[in-house]
């Protein structure tokens, strides 16, 4: 139903409830059960238990454990319970990780009041906000959260805060006229009121129009439940990654089997050998490796002031695309604060931050003493004196206790050295005439020191100017003549280009034996004496963060539920919106669909006057033409977008609950700048993901082709199955795990966002696994040659230098996947945990070798001195053959 555009007793009549009386017991009983309890619902729950096995569904997981299986018949425990142990361990973070995901609904609910004062069988009494059906009474005051939709029918110089619904941050004045438009938007109904907004200002009475999941927030609720949220590119290339690996692995491993088979060896060994080489082959640590690296990430990030709820966040930022910004609260501090004054034909610049106590003022430039300039001194005086609002100390930080716009007019007088308590001493408020959203003003009667009455009205300009008939100009009062109507229009049309709220002044002597009753006795004959403009300035560290993000080839796209000329002006500021880029408002995003939208998503740097279901729109616009999507926002109205984003961002101090619980990652600082700091890291996470990848693909493909290659050539096995086991388990985790705390590069925010489909072997990545594990195959099976022709009976032997070839020439090449470019094109030793990782599998492997109570165990003798001349020349050739190869095509 079109409330907001009925009369009062038209609502009254369609929801066939009585203003005076309210509802009866009778009627409230069979409006509950055709409508429900006003919460919000919950969509069905996935069990605990479901929700854990959920974890073992993937493909990869899948084959690990019929691995483990396997090796447990073979009566292979200690590889079985090591690959069960990776597993469980991964299954119980993703599970732990979900669990905590999915709280937005509950949030949503705590933001619903507890209690409302409700009208029933003609008596006002209070009740659970649960217990509101559509059609009661309701009346609230200052300080109350709506408990409900309501079409409002009394309102009392009423203001609500609406920004978490609508993204403004100006609280919005209320009336009870119908509304022609049959469609507008949350913020341009002025008539209705929305369940979760708080009451700042006034009071109210209201008739109940929707609970539950039909209210504006209840939609926003459904909204979150049935958003898909989005697989992030890192699943995505650790899925495909799997199954590439699975395949190749699995058809290697046959081949090893079957043509040692061929060549005379024992069926059962060859079977326990492929089984090792198909464990060896799968990196069943890569999850854990993953896992541990976005951990890692994540605690850096926890310094930078962002806290990380998703793990795989942190990577997808790292290729975000589009940063879509919520502008107050993300890119604007979310207070008000003047920084220009006009009286006069004079303009002034107030320089200050938002709610600092100091600040300086300039006249073309110049620095002025404002309380030596009778103009400045009088308008921030009487827009002291004419203003409700007090500052308070909360936390050891000045506050605003009232309404921010008139805040903002205070602190613009401290920053003068004008304090409101010395000012009450001075002048006393001996009547007040409310702010009335139908005239548009607030009037006080003062009487100063001397006894002399006189009023201020502050107000809307175009309504003031209408009122006087003299102006304060060039320090005297002026008849106000069509030239000075025309100047002082003229001064608010400038400052509201630039995006400026403007509080008009003005005053009227009166005589000091009277005091005027009516506000149309004090509103008339006024002189004017000035304007302050005002706006919500920008964050002074979100400029270079934006600037960082272009040369990032990141695109930032402001989304605001505020007015058009504000984004605008903001967004210029910002550096966000140029001479090429468009904006769009909410008016014309609604004509168009999501396939429309994306046809020009791209041109549009800045989107005004939305709602949530378009901030939904514009990420799926994006979304479709190929980008990574990252979504910030603090309000209720963000949180569908959020979630529907490849990574939703949340701010932590002036965020809502319902934000933080449909965000991966939540800024604690709501500083823009600390999302540059997160997509540094998130590339960086990405890159050292690549560079372990390599590593262990690149010695899984050396140790299966050393064997593969053995056994085509009819040779022994070069490799026991216990040593594959131990090479994979142990020599290949610690330094992988050490490439995930790798430096990044310097050049890493210079270059382009990974496209979305780039796969995990792109970049020659393929190439450079296949070329090194051949070489590390080559050079183990040329080794083992060597030591097995030179004496033929000692076989045991000949597999320990194979061994000893295999690790160290891991060890090396780790060393070598540090860089994309070479092993010599950055500082070996600047990765400190990767040196010591190097050590400390070094120093396992000489304890396999020369602790003669592991020799049994893992099948080996000990290496004679000379021989490790040859273990060492062959284990760094793959190395030095690639760095030489680098070197040639340099000079080239």
């Amino acid at each position: 139903m079109l409330y907001h555009g009925m009369k009062e007793s038209e609502v009254e009549q369609s929801l066939n409830t009585n203003t005076k009386k309210g509802l009866s017991g009778k009627a409230v009983e069979a409006r509950r059960k055709r409508f429900g309890w006003n919460e919000l619902s919950e969509g069905e729950k996935q069990s605990a238990l479901l929700l854990f096995f959920s974890q073992f569904k993937d493909f990869m997981v899948l084959v690990l454990l019929g691995a483990t299986l396997l090796s447990g018949l073979l009566g292979e425990y200690v590889d079985a319970i090591a690959i069960m142990a990776i597993v469980l361990i991964n299954g119980f973070l993703g599970f732990f990780q979900e669990r905590k995901a999915e709280k937005s609904l509950q949030a949503l609910k705590n933001l619903s009041a507890p209690q409302v004062n409700v009208l029933r069988d003609g008596k006002w009494m209070k009740i659970n906000s649960r217990e509101v059906v559509p059609g009661d009474i309701l009346k609230f005051s200052s300080g109350d959260r709506m408990g409900a939709d309501i079409r409002i029918i009394v309102a009392n110089n009423l203001e609500i805060e609406e920004s978490a619904l609508t993204g403004e941050s100006i609280p919005t004045v209320k009336n009870t006229n119908p509304i022609e438009d049959k469609s507008p938007n949350l913020g341009d109904m002025n008539n209705m009121a929305f369940m979760g907004t708080l009451v700042t200002r006034g009071n109210g009475i209201g008739i109940v129009t929707s609970t539950g999941m039909s209210t504006a927030m209840g939609r926003i609720a459904d909204m979150i439940q049935t958003t898909t949220a989005m697989m992030t590119p890192l699943q995505r290339r650790l899925e495909q990654l799997g199954k590439i690996l699975i395949t190749v692995a699995l058809f290697l491993t046959l081949l090893v089997v079957a043509a040692g088979i061929v060549h005379g060896h024992d069926v059962y060994t060859m079977f326990l050998a492929g089984v090792s080489l198909a464990v060896a082959a799968i990196p069943e640590g890569l999850p854990a490796i993953v896992t541990v690296a976005l951990s890692l990430g994540v605690q850096r990030m926890i310094k930078k002031k962002a806290i990380v709820r998703k793990l795989p966040a942190v990577e997808t930022l790292g290729c975000a695309s589009v940063i879509c910004s919520d502008k107050t609260g993300t890119m604007t501090l979310n207070q008000m604060t003047v920084t220009h004054l006009w009286s006069g034909g004079k303009t002034w610049l107030v320089k200050g931050g938002d709610h600092e106590t100091k600040g300086t003022f300039y006249e073309n430039e110049k620095l002025i003493e404002p309380k030596k300039e009778k103009s400045i001194s009088q308008l921030l005086t009487f827009g002291v004196l004419c203003n409700d609002t007090e500052l308070v100390i909360q936390d050891n930080a000045i506050a605003i206790d009232g309404d921010p716009t008139e805040g903002a007019l205070l602190f613009a007088a401290l920053k003068a050295g004008m304090h409101k308590d010395e000012m009450t001493k001075q002048f006393t408020i001996e009547k007040e005439f409310p702010f009335d959203s139908s005239r548009k003003m607030m009037s006080v009667i003062v009487k100063d020191a001397n006894g002399k009455k006189f009023s201020i009205t502050k107000g809307a300009p175009d309504v003031l100017i209408e009122k006087c008939e003299s102006i304060l100009w060039e320090g005297k009062q002026r008849l106000l003549n069509v030239q000075l109507v025309k100047e002082a229009k003229g001064a608010v049309d400038n400052l509201a280009a630039q995006a400026l709220r403007t509080i008009a002044i003005a005053y009227k002597p009166l005589h000091s034996n009277s005091i005027p009753q009516k506000e149309e006795e004090v509103e008339k004959g006024l002189t004017f004496i000035g304007l302050q403009g005002m706006i919500d300035p920008p964050r002074p560290e979100v400029k270079l963060a934006v600037a960082e993000c272009k040369t990032a080839g990141i695109k930032t796209v402001m989304i605001t539920g505020d007015h058009k000329a504000t984004a605008c002006a903001i967004a210029e500021q910002l550096g966000i919106l140029e001479h090429k880029d468009q904006v769009m408002d909410g008016q014309l995003l609604n004509e168009l669909s999501v396939e429309e939208l994306e046809n020009v998503v791209e041109d549009i740097a800045v989107f005004a006057r939305v709602t949530p279901e378009h901030k939904l729109k514009i990420v799926k616009a994006f979304q479709n033409r190929g980008h990574v999507v990252a979504m910030t926002g603090d309000g209720i109205n963000d949180a569908p977008a959020i979630k529907a984003a490849d990574i939703g961002i949340a701010m932590g101090i002036t965020g809502t609950d319902v934000a933080k619980e449909a965000s991966s990652l939540i800024l604690l600082d709501d500083n823009f700048a600390t999302i540059k700091a997160a997509i540094k890291e998130g590339r960086n996470i990405y890159e050292n993901i690549r560079k372990f990848i390599r590593y262990l693909l690149a010695s899984n493909v050396g140790e299966i082709l050393v064997m593969l290659f053995a056994m085509l050539m009819s040779l022994p096995l070069p490799l026991v199955p216990i040593q594959i086991l131990w090479v994979n388990l142990v020599t290949d985790g610690l330094p992988a795990m050490a490439l995930g705390l790798d430096q990044p590069e310097e050049n890493v925010m210079k270059r382009k966002p990974r496209h979305i489909k780039e796969g995990v072997f792109a970049r020659r990545l393929g190439w450079k696994i296949i070329s090194r594990g051949f070489l590390i195959g080559f050079a183990t099976l040329v080794a083992f040659i060597i030591i097995y022709h030179r004496n033929p009976n000692d076989l045991p032997y000949a597999q320990t230098v194979a061994f000893a070839t295999l690790v160290m020439a891991q060890l090396i090449h780790v060393f070598d996947c540090r860089s994309e470019v070479s092993v010599f094109s950055r500082n070996p030793f600047e990765n400190k945990f990767l040196v010591w990782s190097v050590i400390s599998s070094a120093a396992l492997m000489f304890a396999v070798i020369y602790v003669p109570l592991l020799q049994p165990i893992f099948h080996t003798v000990s290496i004679a001195a000379n021989d490790w001349l040859l273990i060492i020349g062959m284990s760094a050739l793959p190395t030095f053959l690639l760095a030489g190869s680098f070197f040639i095509r340099k000079k080239k």
